[in-house]
């Protein structure tokens, strides 16, 4: 069993714990916010990491090796029987790393679909959302492309964006060649990667080319200006709260970088009308639920088909809890449910 095998069990055996043990542990009462109550095993790892150094009060490096252990105790490895290739692909700057999930049971009709990790632009990599991935190629049957971008600060805006939109056109140009129809490709992520994945959709639009079946958004961060309710309501959430946030977008962004430009900001463009069919998945304990929801609600108003979920008793990044939080898996599967029946709407 490898080392993160051993504690992801170690640690899914602490949370099978009945929740009122949970809550004690936890301080006491259960936490009740907006209406919502949240997940006991959420809030014990919550308690857990208010005892340790927030991200904000770390370098990136830090926060990266933080962030990767932490991810590999509570995600998931693929489902069984769904191959894993490493492979490069083109970036906006050179080629990048990326992985290519291949379903047992392959649809050739299925678009493929182009997926990008979480993590602010800052943190994050292959590993982070592998067993989400995974779940969705499964779930398609269509292969799934995760694409490993350039991170800031090292690589500021729009660096991530511009390698997430050279595999999206790799990926379209190359789908024959990877077992999809040809010319053909959706676009997903969660987080950061559902900001790219948006802004991406209307960049499509914008300059008539080709764009994604569908955009698959997953508590997506759609205005890096933004500063609805939720923001203040879930401002020391957990993992992001408002001071990650923060963080995040001063390493990202450069000083003179315009956080409304679209491609930071797709939740603020007029004219959504035309745009690829949305699923759409938040969290209740999340300071960007509320831009997200807004952004459905948007699109609907449009004409742009949506499919909408809202899991109250969750958190933010809560792709990568489902090895740990068993309403994290089940919310998980209805997602990639729901981009199956899309993808075969289309197909």
């Amino acid at each position: 069993m490898s080392r993160a095998s051993q504690g992801r069990a170690v640690l899914s055996w602490v949370l099978s714990l009945p929740a009122p043990v949970l809550r004690l542990l936890s301080g006491g009462a259960a936490t009740y916010r907006e209406g919502r109550t949240l997940d006991p095993r959420l809030q014990f790892l919550a308690a857990g990491a208010r005892r340790g150094r927030p991200m904000s009060a770390m370098t990136p490096e830090e926060a990266r090796r933080s962030s990767a252990a932490a991810f590999a105790a509570t995600g998931e490895p693929p489902p069984p029987g769904v191959r894993v290739e490493s492979l490069t692909v083109p970036g906006g700057a050179g080629d990048r790393p990326a992985r290519l999930y291949r379903p047992s049971r392959p649809r050739p009709e299925v678009p493929i679909l182009v997926f990008a990790h979480m993590g602010g632009g800052v943190i994050g990599d292959l590993d982070t959302t592998e067993g989400f991935c995974g779940r969705l190629a499964e779930a398609t049957g269509g292969p799934v492309l995760s694409v490993d971008y350039r991170l800031a600060p090292e690589h500021r805006f729009p660096a991530g964006y511009e390698d997430v939109l050279a595999a999206f056109r790799w990926a379209r140009d190359n789908a024959a060649a990877l077992g999809a129809p040809p010319g053909r490709a959706a676009i997903g992520g969660d987080s950061m990667g559902g900001l790219f994945a948006a802004a991406l959709a209307q960049e499509m639009k914008r300059i008539g080319e080709p764009g994604p079946d569908l955009q698959l958004l997953v508590y997506p961060c759609v205005d890096l200006g933004s500063d609805t309710p939720s923001m203040t309501a879930f401002a020391d959430a957990f993992p992001l709260d408002r001071a990650t946030m923060e963080w995040f977008v001063g390493h990202y962004l450069s000083p003179g970088d315009d956080p409304l430009d679209p491609r930071n900001a797709p939740g603020r463009t007029a004219d959504l009308a035309g745009l690829p069919p949305a699923v759409i998945a938040t969290a209740g304990f999340d300071p960007l639920v509320d831009q997200a929801e807004a952004y459905a609600r948007r699109l609907a108003a449009a004409g742009v088909p949506v499919d909408y979920r809202r899991y109250d008793s969750l958190a933010h990044g809560f792709t990568a809890f489902g090895g740990v939080i068993p309403a994290a898996r089940a919310a998980c599967a209805e997602i990639c449910a729901l981009a199956a029946e899309r993808l075969s709407r289309n197909a």
